[in-house]
């Protein structure tokens, strides 16, 4: 039993963008847990300290770094800190995100920007500064750089209000294939996990509604599931049993998309 594979995270530095709540504080947590030492990064820094808490109080050890992922030099500082506090970060998770549900002929300039701004430079950001640290800390020869990009299943589908969303995280789904290509003989693995619709704090108000029943009652399995079915995806990605997979694309929807 000995080759069975194990998420055995120990001895890793992790950084998850977006970790004040939602999906990334769940994604810092679980790799806490899992032995990593875990780097995370916001813009929400009471949050954040929220968070860090609470994987102290569970035997893990964490750090809070404030990050504005659209920004460069924010970036730059944020893995600074998370070097200063853990060593070279060798896991990263560029998790952040912004969402806008709303139809095309609602959208304001302004709004589509961001969503460019967050869900597109942000990636980009996060994850060619952390490539470069990466190599910087000698991933060509240790095998052992981790980069994982959460993106959503709309880049697959059209579903309703997220024409420019989808857009983006579709850019996010390409970017992530063309880096697992371009680092490939750098000990760099990209891949990337895409969500389907889950219960989350940014979904919360909206299956609430009569509107949000009646979306969940077209999926089909007619529910929702809780974001931990991520969990498991995450820590192969992140682990040394994922040294033979690159550019993948995991989709984890309960078969939202089919």
């Amino acid at each position: 039993m000995s080759n069975v594979p194990q998420f055995d995270l120990s001895g890793r530095v992790a950084l998850v963008t977006g970790a004040s709540s939602g999906l990334g504080a769940g994604f810092a947590k679980v790799l806490a847990a899992a032995g990593a030492k875990v780097v995370l990064a916001a813009r929400r820094a009471d949050k954040l300290a929220e968070q860090v808490a609470e994987i102290v109080a569970a035997g893990g050890e964490a750090v809070a770094v404030a990050l504005d992922v659209t920004d460069e030099a924010s970036t730059k500082a944020a893995y600074d800190a998370a070097e200063a506090a853990f060593g070279p970060v060798d896991t990263i998770v560029a998790n952040a995100g912004v969402a806008t549900e709303k139809l095309a002929l609602g959208l304001s300039a302004d709004e589509v920007d961001g969503l460019l701004a967050a869900n597109v430079r942000g990636v980009f950001l996060t994850v060619t500064e952390g490539a470069r640290r990466l190599e910087a800390a000698g991933s060509r020869e240790k095998q052992h750089g981790r980069i994982v990009i959460i993106g959503s299943i709309t880049a697959d589908k059209v579903f309703p209000a997220t024409s420019v969303y989808g857009a983006t995280k579709a850019a996010a789904r390409h970017m992530g294939k063309a880096f697992a290509r371009e680092w490939a003989r750098r000990g760099i693995n990209v891949n990337i996990i895409q969500p389907g619709y889950f219960e989350s704090e940014m979904t919360a108000d909206l299956f609430a509604s009569e509107a949000g029943s009646k979306f969940v009652a077209t999926f089909p399995r007619q529910r929702l599931r809780p974001p931990s079915d991520l969990h498991a995806p995450l820590l192969l990605l992140c682990s040394d049993a994922a040294q033979g997979i690159t550019g993948a694309v995991i989709t984890v929807d309960d078969g939202q998309t089919l």
